[in-house]
């Protein structure tokens, strides 16, 4: 599905929910906290962006009604860290980018913590007790 954001005298702007997907799924990977990046085209953008290869353990869906947007992230979070302070911040971040890059209105943003991840050294030091 795509949205007109726009339409000027030269045409109209189309931005479909792929693209919208992308950005959401980038902004909520800049959150520290958060592991994996989306599935899918954004997987390959993202490598590509930041020139590393992680596995999917995020995903990202946009529905695209009118002049407002609702997505919905399924992410991984680290051990340790206070879940609902980075899903807050998940959810402000994703929603002021979006916003600025494409001049959609983000109704909802809706974050599903689906795994929590350990860190090898931490996994090690749980073995060892």
């Amino acid at each position: 599905m795509e949205n007109n954001v726009g339409e000027k005298a030269l045409g109209i702007v189309k931005i479909s929910d792929e693209v919208v997907s992308i950005i959401a799924g980038i902004a909520a990977d800049e959150i520290q906290g958060i592991v994996g990046i989306p599935h899918g085209v954004s997987n390959n953008i993202s490598q590509i962006l930041k020139g590393k290869k992680t596995t999917n353990n995020k995903s990202v869906k946009v529905t695209l009604e009118e002049d407002k947007a609702v997505i919905e992230l399924n992410v991984a979070v680290e051990y340790g860290i206070k879940i609902p302070e980075v899903v807050s911040e998940v959810q402000e971040n994703v929603r002021k980018t979006v916003e600025a890059m494409t001049g959609l209105n983000v109704d909802t943003v809706n974050v599903n913590v689906q795994n929590i991840y350990v860190k090898k050294q931490e996994q090690e030091a749980v073995k060892e007790v």
